[in-house]
């Protein structure tokens, strides 16, 4: 049976520099799973991408679509829940898909070397630490292990 969640919105009597509220929704059909989140992603928001995913997971998703095009501002805290989130789906050993990454979130990964960590789609059974036999390859592993080291500092 299919589960689908509403929207669930963060930020209540936040202050009123607050130009996009966060909201959060998901659901989950036949194992596949869409996370989608929309305004600013910060410290006070931060811990609704998780909980979405770990509910998501719950379900036994299999597959997990992080929409993140609504997404106007993420700070530090928004991103390492983005890498928080991204590890838990991937330890659950579901494949991950992240769309819509926006220009100021795109920087942001840009400035730690994570650009790789949330393009396109991960499989749980990638592992950034195997390396093949060329200097290419050797190279891209080495950079995503470091902006897993800076994320997870981050965390």
């Amino acid at each position: 049976m299919a589960r689908a969640r509403a929207a669930r919105e963060h930020g209540e009597g936040r202050d009123a520099v607050t130009a996009h509220p966060f909201t959060s929704r998901f659901a989950v059909r036949s194992g596949i799973a869409r996370v989608t989140l929309a305004g600013e992603l910060d410290l006070d928001s931060a811990p609704a991408v998780l909980e979405a995913v770990s509910a998501c997971l719950e379900e036994e998703a299999t597959s997990l679509c992080l929409d993140l095009t609504g997404v106007s501002f993420c700070d530090c805290a928004g991103l390492s829940s983005l890498y928080r989130a991204r590890t838990a789906v991937l330890r659950a050993g579901a494949d991950l898909t992240v769309e819509g990454v926006g220009p100021q979130l795109g920087r942001l990964l840009h400035l730690i070397g994570a650009e790789e960590l949330f393009t396109g789609r991960s499989t749980h059974t990638e592992s950034p630490h195997r390396a093949s036999g060329t200097a290419a390859a050797r190279r891209g592993v080495r950079a995503v292990a470091t902006a897993e080291s800076q994320l997870r500092r981050l965390a």
